[in-house]
């Protein structure tokens, strides 16, 4: 879980960079918005396997978790607010700005959301039995390659 998190985080943090740019002047390349729609789909894929596979299967083998995994779902339906909040925005080439402003409160959230996660499922997880990454139902796209190489290529 740890190490998707921390691929997401680059991700995050690589395509706020390409926002930044001074090539990118703030306005939405046809790259940067692939990269960006990328990045959301697979932040959508691993919401939705926790949600869908690995926390159900968590709460079954440790109900008491069943409470702290209710409020990380509630976290993913604010998540998912936020990424369809992005996706209407990249319609518009020029609107890079406001693209970074929702990146940046998604930043947020997503810091907050991850790291609760960790502190509260790392131990459970590591208490079960079978490989914690297949009961999570995800690993980074292309063995950690970063997402942009492998949305381009």
């Amino acid at each position: 879980m740890i190490e998707i998190h921390d691929w997401l985080r680059e991700e995050l943090a690589r395509l706020r960079a390409s926002l930044d740019s001074p090539t990118g002047g703030g306005a939405l390349t046809r790259e940067l918005r692939a990269h960006c729609v990328g990045f959301c789909a697979a932040l959508d894929r691993h919401h939705t396997g926790e949600d869908g596979g690995a926390f159900r299967a968590l709460a079954d083998q440790a109900p008491e978790l069943r409470p702290v995994l209710a409020e990380l779902s509630a976290d993913h339906r604010v998540v998912a607010d936020l990424l369809r909040r992005i996706d209407a925005l990249l319609a518009d080439p020029a609107d890079g700005r406001s693209v970074r402003a929702e990146l940046d409160g998604l930043a947020g959230l997503l810091e907050s959301h991850f790291g609760y996660e960790e502190r509260k499922l790392v131990a459970a997880l590591n208490r079960l039995a079978g490989d914690p990454v297949e009961l999570l139902g995800s690993t980074p796209p292309g063995n950690g390659e970063n997402l942009q190489r492998t949305e381009t290529a």
